[in-house]
């Protein structure tokens, strides 16, 4: 074993002066490097990400109840290391002096909130800042359109139920105050020591308990582990960051399915120059294996050799990799550090491990079949150079690497959506591929007749080295597709964030206008110079009941315990719209809408539009009628039409929209919003002021939250595409380099028949153009059936057609594959024919 253990060692150190082993320790350290980089990047990324999310749930994970948490929950949470906080909210009247408006209540103990921060203001609709504390006893604070309804200032007093309290400041923002303008009563904000004196969560009130939580990850799942048994689904609801389902959750969480996307992209591509390395070091090594043979050695020892070599250069790119990429990711990090919010001190070991058994396994897996090719080849070759292997089948091959690549995605990923999606994208471009050459050799049979041009050269090289070039092309096209898909998404993903907010995005929404404020409104915001936008009438209802079913609803405290009857409900009164006119960003994915065609309904029952998520929830089909009360009004509906709605445009959008014959006998306010930049808030009051009735929602911090995520998001995925970019480079390389011995006995051979150098080069250039441009196509037919695959049925996108890249691909590859080509083959093609004899010797 030593004397097999030295001998390797020293083939070793052969090999790597020669550079023989350069583009598998390359691809090894390129797999390895890209992988730790990318992924200790995305979760430190993701960490940043998260902690900016947390503050709209104001901690870690919520445990929101219908019930008071018991204090033992709370303790229990302690014991586990979490930090907590408490909170009740409930609506309530408030009055000031003979005015009173309705309010949502938060009372909160004094550790909170967990994450983000209360702001407050001077004046109201003033500029706002961190609050330094919490209300006092006796105190709250109160939104700004408060002051304008109640009519009292700073200082003055309020009624909330059965207390008196000091209004001691102007309540500007709190984490968790929700992101829907339909629940956007003012908010009042006071000590939860004071909430027993009110009596307002006495029997009858739909007061809703929350408890906060924050720590380590492992510290939380193991409390809920411990917890869960004891929640109730029916009144208990546990919600985390990653549940968050607001614009910017979705934000997170598509930006964090791009990261992993481009992460399993690196692999494959690192993988591919891999088994392209491999391939031409098991060839190059054809004679010394049929050397050792005939000088007595046995297949053992040869196998212990080589497998040997493939761990030597295994662990040095590993180790390698891994130090280019610790060190791509910290000065990334730092080169970017003014523009993401990534935390450097926090430190995963899991992308560690998953880089080094990325490594360790594509080097293995995809080094098995040229092994055992090598390990094939039989001692007659010393003397029968024509002799390769005894292994002709390459089914071993395509199994091999095929699992490895799906085993390497899914074990990374842990999404079988996304790993089946670009596996099956794969075979299918392998597949045309192999058509495709059989296809080139009919063609080059034809081409490469006649005078013997550099054309005519070109296409006869491509017909007899069919198979070869078949290799070539699909890593080509792999290689080309791939980096198709992640330009593409990163350029269809980015635009369709920016799109969804772009500069002069209504910052404040405007509720609660009346029929006849409405021209008054719009005249005295143009007065301004303030623009407000759609109009939408609005009438609450409540959701009765579903072809006749009755609708379960909230159960109140006097029912608690009871028997609860009916469908599942919205648990909430119904905002209803109707139009004939399908609103922006919506799209009808079943059924017919009503603004089209009049279906013909039996008497007294209407079209209406449901929204598609609502509709799953609450088990709405096309033909169901749905039954609304409206006051002391019933209104009888139909399914017609199942919407999709782009909830992550800052736009009003509804579950219900109901033809407007249907709605004629009901007086509806309205719903508006309007921009106004930042340096002008201070105008508010004064727009505001002849309205005191209409309700404004501010939502130009969350608006603000949303763009600096997407703006780091951007920078990060430019990152990415680099990475990626260098990861297809190699494969372009190593491909090249693979046909390098071969190329050298057929430019010997030319020469010595008396082949110009011009037309060598140019014949070797148009082979190299010809294959870019015949991969550059099939990259593209398999890049736009895996974006559309991906954009369906992983990122929720709307598909497109992408024609500029049916363009760009050929050109593409003609291009880059033609360079390379040149490049690789420049010293081979500068050598002269003596030169070239003697290298082949």
């Amino acid at each position: 074993m030593t004397s097999t253990f030295n001998l390797a060692w020293r083939l070793f150190r052969h090999e790597a002066r020669r550079g023989e082993l350069t583009i598998i320790l390359l691809a090894i350290v390129l797999s390895v490097a890209a992988v730790l980089s990318l992924s200790l990047f995305s979760e430190r990324l993701q960490d940043a990400l998260t902690e900016r999310s947390a503050a709209f749930i104001a901690a870690d994970t919520q445990l929101r109840s219908d019930k008071p948490i018991a204090e033992d929950w709370l303790q229990l949470a302690r014991d586990y290391n979490l930090q907590t906080a408490r909170q009740v909210s409930t609506r309530s009247m408030v009055f000031g002096g003979d005015e009173m408006s309705l309010v949502d209540l938060r009372a909160v103990n004094n550790a909170y909130p967990l994450k983000g921060e209360v702001l407050v203001a001077d004046k109201p609709f003033g500029v706002s800042r961190p609050a330094d504390g919490l209300p006092g006893q006796g105190e709250v604070w109160m939104d700004s359109r408060l002051f304008q309804t109640l009519k009292v200032g700073v200082g003055e007093s309020i009624d909330i139920g059965d207390a008196t309290f000091t209004v001691s400041r102007v309540l500007g923002e709190i984490p968790d105050a929700g992101f829907s303008v339909f629940s956007a009563d003012p908010i009042v904000l006071m000590n939860l020591n004071d909430l027993a004196a009110t009596n307002v969560t006495g029997p009858g009130s739909r007061a809703r308990y929350v408890a906060y939580f924050t720590g380590d990850a492992s510290d939380l799942e193991a409390y809920y582990e411990a917890l869960e048994p004891q929640l109730n689904d029916e009144i208990h609801n546990w919600r985390a960051v990653a549940d968050d389902d607001s614009a910017i959750g979705r934000s997170v969480a598509r930006a964090e399915r791009y990261f992993l996307l481009a992460s399993l992209l690196a692999i494959i591509l690192a993988a591919v120059s891999i088994a392209v390395a491999a391939q031409r070091y098991s060839q190059r090594h054809f004679d010394p294996v049929a050397i050792m043979k005939t000088l007595g050695a046995t297949r053992s020892m040869i196998q212990r050799v080589y497998v040997l070599q493939v761990v030597f250069i295994t662990l040095l790119g590993i180790v390698i990799g891994v130090v280019f990429g610790l060190l791509i990711q910290q000065v990334v990090v730092w080169a970017l550090a003014d523009r993401i919010d990534v935390s450097l001190g926090v430190w995963h070991l899991r992308p560690l491990l998953i880089a080094v058994f990325t490594g360790a396994l594509c080097a293995s897996l995809f080094s098995l079949y040229p092994l055992m090719r090598l390990f094939s080849v039989p001692p007659l070759r010393v003397l029968r150079r024509d002799l390769s292997s005894n292994l002709s089948s390459r089914s071993l091959q395509f199994g091999a690497a095929g699992s490895a690549v799906f085993l390497l995605m899914w074990l990374y990923s842990q999404d079988v959506t996304i790993s089946a999606i670009l596996f099956a994208s794969g075979a299918v471009l392998v597949a045309g591929l192999l058509a495709v050459t059989f296809g080139l050799i009919a063609l080059g049979r034809r081409l490469g007749q006649g005078s013997m041009g550099a054309w005519q050269l070109a296409w006869a090289r491509i017909r007899r080295r069919a198979m070869d070039n078949s290799i070539q092309l699909i890593s080509f096209s792999v290689t080309i597709m791939l980096l198709l898909i992640v330009l593409v998404m990163r350029n269809d993903m980015v635009a369709q964030w920016r799109a969804q907010l772009p500069e002069g995005t209504p910052n404040y929404f405007l509720i609660n206008i009346t029929e006849q404020q409405r021209p008054q409104l719009e005249d005295h915001f143009a007065s301004g110079g303030v623009t407000v936008e759609q109009f939408y009438p609005v009438v609450r209802g409540r959701f009765a009941a579903v072809n006749d079913e009755k609708i379960r609803t909230d159960v109140t405290k006097e029912e608690e315990g009871s028997e609860q009857e009916g469908r599942r409900g919205l648990g909430r009164e119904a905002n209803l719209t109707w139009s004939n006119r399908l609103q922006k960003e919506n799209k009808v994915v079943a059924g017919e809408w009503h603004g089209d065609a009049k279906p013909a309904l039996d008497a007294g029952v209407y079209p209406v539009s449901v929204e598609s998520e609502v509709a799953d929830r609450l088990d709405i089909a096309l033909g169901d009628k749905l039954t609304f009360n409206i006051g002391s009004e019933i209104v009888q509906t139909q399914v017609t039409s199942l919407r999709e709605v782009n909830w992550q445009t800052m736009q009003p959008n509804f579950f219900f929209v109901i033809d407007p014959a249907a709605m004629a006998a009901f007086t509806p306010t309205y719903i508006t919003s309007f921009y106004l930049p930042t340096e002008r808030k201070a105008e508010l009051t004064a727009l505001m002021q002849p309205f005191a009735s209409v309700t404004m929602f501010d939502v130009d911090a969350r608006i603000n939250q949303l763009r600096g995520i997407v703006d780091q998001v951007s920078v990060a995925v430019e990152f990415i595409l680099v990475l990626v970019l260098a990861a297809g480079s190699l494969v372009l390389i190593a491909q090249v380099q693979a046909s390098m011995d071969e190329r050298l006995q057929e430019l010997a051979i030319l020469r010595t028949l008396g082949a110009r150098g011009s037309l060598i080069r140019a014949s070797v250039v148009l082979e190299f153009i010809i294959i870019g441009v015949v991969a550059g196509i099939m990259a593209a037919l398999a890049n736009e059936f895996s974006l559309y695959l991906l954009q369906t049925q992983v990122f929720q996108m709307d598909a497109s057609l992408h024609a500029i890249y049916w363009l760009i691909a050929p050109l593409t590859g003609a291009v880059v594959v033609g360079v390379l080509g040149a490049i690789g083959c420049w010293r081979l093609l500068r050598l002269n024919t003596s030169q070239l004899l003697r290298n082949m010797v």
